[in-house]
């Protein structure tokens, strides 16, 4: 551990501390280094595996992990390699899309896991809908949660706003005050996730972010994985009312909801108490959507 990435770090075991289950730390190697899930619920349980957003890393579940363990859900946070977080990226290059979507299926063959319901925020969501075209038979549920680059572009505003983050000599506080802005007056971030992710954002090496096209309205008339998206109303990152209508339009069976009074951030903390009966419902075998 560096003297660099030990605050990082600590703040990560910190807040990992506070999932109201107990967590095993899972590592599986692939040709790209070494992937840290951690892991909740019965062994034996309907396997959730779950894809945070760019820098938030697999703790940012706090609010919702143990309410989809004790509904019976074998969770799997995933840390995403090259992001910050508790994945090493010390092996191949992740080569574009190709490369990213088969670190993941890497992952789910070291974890045994032959189909997984999948559930993504914000890059995430774009990493578990791209799965979900790649790989049909391995999802069985997809839940997506103010997903970037899925059915809309972003925000010129928002961009502008996000230019500092990928920028040399990137510094905590530009990364707090990006989330403040991004959050406004909507319920504020927790404390300890808010730090965690200023010092991943300034202090943590990090690998080239793999990004690739929406997918077209063609390809995602294809997707037969049942759908659930679920927008925060007051997000900057793009329109969630645009975004619902297309994903109604090009998703006729999926479920589209927008949540109120949160931003793109904070959705899975601040609207955990509808977020998390809603996931449950949807990933239910008898859940007709």
């Amino acid at each position: 551990m560096s003297a660099r990435t030990a605050p990082f770090l600590a703040a990560y075991d910190a807040l990992l501390a506070r999932w109201p289950v107990p967590v095993e730390a899972l590592t599986v190697r692939t040709a790209h280094g070494t992937t840290r899930i951690n892991a909740c619920g019965p062994a034996d349980g309907r396997p959730l595996v779950l894809l945070h957003g760019g820098g938030a890393t697999s703790t940012m579940w706090f609010a919702n992990a143990g309410a989809w363990a004790e509904a019976g859900h074998r969770v799997l946070a995933v840390d995403l390699i090259g992001d910050p977080g508790r994945s090493i990226h010390d092996g191949a290059a992740l080569d574009g899309v190709p490369g990213l979507l088969g670190w993941l299926d890497a992952v789910l063959d070291g974890l045994d896991v032959p189909r997984a319901d999948l559930c993504g925020h914000s890059y995430g969501g774009w990493i578990a809908l791209e799965y979900a075209l790649h790989a049909p038979t391995r999802v069985g549920r997809l839940a997506l949660l103010d997903p970037t680059q899925c059915f809309a572009g972003f925000r010129p505003g928002y961009l502008l706003r996000a230019l500092p983050l990928f920028l040399p000599h990137r510094t905590p506080a530009r990364a707090r005050s990006y989330l403040d802005w991004e959050t406004g007056d909507t319920p504020p971030l927790d404390p300890v996730w808010r730090e965690l992710y200023a010092l991943g954002h300034a202090d943590f090496p990090a690998s080239p972010v793999v990004t690739g096209p929406r997918p077209s309205p063609e390809r995602l008339r294809t997707l037969t994985t049942p759908v659930l998206t679920l927008l925060a109303a007051r997000s900057r990152t793009h329109d969630p009312h645009r975004i619902a209508r297309t994903a109604r339009r090009t998703l006729p069976g999926a479920e589209v909801a927008v949540l109120p009074g949160v931003s793109h951030h904070n959705l899975p903390m601040a609207a955990a108490q509808d977020l998390n009966p809603r996931l449950t419902t949807f990933l239910t075998p008898t859940h007709q959507t």
